[in-house]
């Protein structure tokens, strides 16, 4: 199987995931940020992740990918249940954090940013949608201290650093791709039991951090 992927995307970390968790092979092949074309060929849109099967098939949507990779040999491993606790964090910390991240990642050295007119694609998109850079990057004081009291919050809901309730399940999915993403912002400060679970998740899923290239 083949999966096309930006590799800052959360959701594209979300599909990566369920092939390191069950060890499946899979190849990568990341796009560039402005090609719209080969998306659009594929599936009729510009959007990431895109699982191309082994029947030559294309399946989009990243928890689409995850279920369909999960199910193929009929042993999920995504059987624990969900805390909505999670999902609360995810979607307060969602309110704010691109503020911090899309900046740093329009600096990083990704490969869906190899051409200039790549990177300046994916600034021209975002600048648009969240406004200037510039000024978020000298506004990140308060940022990354809001960040770091929700990732206190965060360690109460903890219950293994293998699996945050305990068991595998789709909060997994949901919560590591931020963690990981959040490794590119220099200056947080990581509470222990958060540390160990992203690190575990890290090698778990073999899903590489952002820490080498953080801002």
């Amino acid at each position: 199987m083949k999966l096309y992927i930006y590799d800052h995307c959360p959701f594209c970390v979300k599909a990566r995931m369920i092939f390191g968790l069950k060890n499946i092979p899979v190849e990568l092949n990341v796009l560039l940020n402005d090609d719209e074309a080969t998306p659009t060929r594929m599936i009729g849109q510009k959007m990431a992740p895109i699982l191309q099967k082994d029947d030559s098939r294309y399946l989009p949507e990243s928890m689409d990918i995850v279920h369909y990779v999960d199910k193929f040999d009929g042993k999920p491993l995504l059987t624990g249940k969900q805390n909505p606790a999670i999902d609360t964090w995810l979607r307060k910390v969602n309110g704010y954090v691109n503020r911090l991240l899309l900046p740093r990642f329009a600096k990083g050295p990704f490969d869906e940013f190899a051409t200039p007119e790549a990177r300046a694609y994916f600034v021209a998109k975002k600048e648009a949608a969240i406004g200037n850079f510039a000024d978020h990057l000298a506004h990140s004081a308060g940022l990354v201290k809001n960040i770091s009291d929700d990732l206190r919050a965060l360690e109460k809901l903890i219950v293994q650093p293998n699996a945050v309730n305990g068991e595998l399940s789709e909060d997994d999915i949901n919560l590591f791709p931020l963690l990981r993403n959040l490794t590119i912002v220099s200056g947080i400060v990581w509470p222990t039991r958060v540390a160990d679970y992203r690190d575990n998740m890290a090698k778990q899923t073999q899903v590489n951090l952002l820490s080498s290239m953080a801002i």
